[in-house]
């Protein structure tokens, strides 16, 4: 368990240490529409503070606040760049598939798996599959990429993103990313959008469904509210600063969060194993 000096100071050094983590990920969630969570929930996991099942869900409301801040400013500007023919159909499935997943993660998390265990699984989990995403991404342009346009097979595509977001607690991240650009054919910047999208929808129904079932964690009110502020504050720093860069940066930006994604998710399967 990660220990930081008792007392006032103590306590102010892990306020801190929240909120640069969740200012930080989210600067880089907004401009490479990995949402955020991809960052916190792995770098929370291997500092060791928290219970898993509390990092899940403060993951997912940092998520959803930023991503709520991304797709609500971007429509009242006028700036959006949401498909919405794709958008939508995707977001309704990703709402469903994170009740999906939500349930999924309580069931194992109560009744069937230790604690340990089940973050040895997320976090290997999460190591595959970004392994699979930077492979893709340093390949992409040799590969054939599609442009799928009927609602019904974009709402099941969504409803697999939301199902595997929500269980990982990671809002949806490179995944959304690398399916995104690999079966509607977006540029980055547009998958970028589309994805933040996306995980507003999925981490929406989660948090619903923890408030419906009653099954909130424990956790202290006040750290939630300085990881919100973290994450709005670095969601306006990101939106701001990816008005400026350009598809390239953007893909730079994105290989290298896969890479520290990875180092960090290799750590964490060692620890909980």
């Amino acid at each position: 368990m990660w220990n930081c000096t008792s007392g006032r100071s103590g306590e102010f050094m892990l306020n801190a240490v929240f909120f640069v983590i969740c200012f930080g990920a989210s600067a880089v969630g907004i401009i490479s529409g990995t949402g955020g969570g991809v960052i916190i929930k792995p770098v929370l996991d291997a500092l060791d503070i928290l219970d898993i099942g509390i990092i899940n869900f403060l993951s997912g409301c940092t998520v959803f606040s930023m991503t709520a801040y991304s797709v609500i400013s971007g429509k009242m500007k006028g700036e959006s760049n949401v498909n919405k023919k794709i958008g939508f159909p995707l977001a309704i499935g990703a709402a469903f598939g994170g009740l999906i997943g939500r349930w999924l993660f309580s069931c194992l998390s109560q009744r069937c798996m230790e604690k340990d265990r089940l973050g040895a699984i997320q976090s290997l989990l999460l190591f595959l599959i970004t392994l699979g995403i930077l492979v893709y991404t340093v390949h992409k342009e040799k590969i054939k990429t599609y442009r799928i346009e009927h609602p019904g097979i974009s709402s099941l595509i969504g409803m697999s993103l939301g199902m595997l977001s929500s269980f990982l607690g990671i809002g949806g991240g490179p995944v959304n990313l690398m399916i995104l650009c690999f079966f509607f054919s977006m540029s980055s910047k547009e998958a970028a959008e589309n994805s933040l999208y996306i995980i507003f929808f999925s981490q929406a129904a989660s948090l619903i469904s923890y408030m419906a079932t009653g099954n909130i964690p424990d956790f202290s009110s006040g750290l939630l509210i300085l990881m919100v502020i973290g994450a709005l504050s670095g969601g306006i720093f990101g939106r701001n600063l990816n008005d400026i860069i350009k598809d390239k940066t953007v893909d730079g930006i994105f290989i290298g969060l896969l890479v520290v994604i990875l180092l960090i998710n290799a750590h964490n399967v060692v620890k909980f194993m």
